[in-house]
């Protein structure tokens, strides 16, 4: 059996303290800071972090794209709002279920997704 399974996501951000708020506020995520250039994430449901960067990740760039699953997706697209996170692409429905995606204060592109 394999061992090597995907444990540990990181991600770019130009505003570590932007994106740690949106985060935090967003979705209850914590994080551990080590030093100014790198935060890992807590509390997310797979463990990463985020390191200064000018580049973004999104998916017309050609990067994976992280997708969240939510209960109520309207309560998610509502919070992701309020704390100040650029809807994207609005709900819209695919095979399997519905979802948005939205760009964090770093510029980074996520899907939040439910059945």
């Amino acid at each position: 059996m394999a061992t090597e399974k995907i444990n540990y996501i990181e991600l770019p951000a130009t505003d570590i303290e932007g994106t740690k708020h949106f985060f935090a506020k967003a979705f209850g995520w914590e994080f551990i800071d080590y030093g100014p250039d790198y935060t890992a994430i807590s509390g997310a449901g797979l463990d990463g972090g985020f390191y200064r960067s000018n580049l973004r990740a999104t998916i017309d760039t050609g990067s994976a794209l992280v997708v969240l699953y939510s209960e109520n997706l309207e309560s998610s697209l509502a919070r992701v709002e309020n704390a100040g996170g650029i809807i994207t692409k609005p709900i819209f429905s695919f095979p399997g279920g519905r979802r948005f995606h939205f760009a964090d204060p770093s510029g980074n592109e996520y899907a939040v997704w439910s059945e």
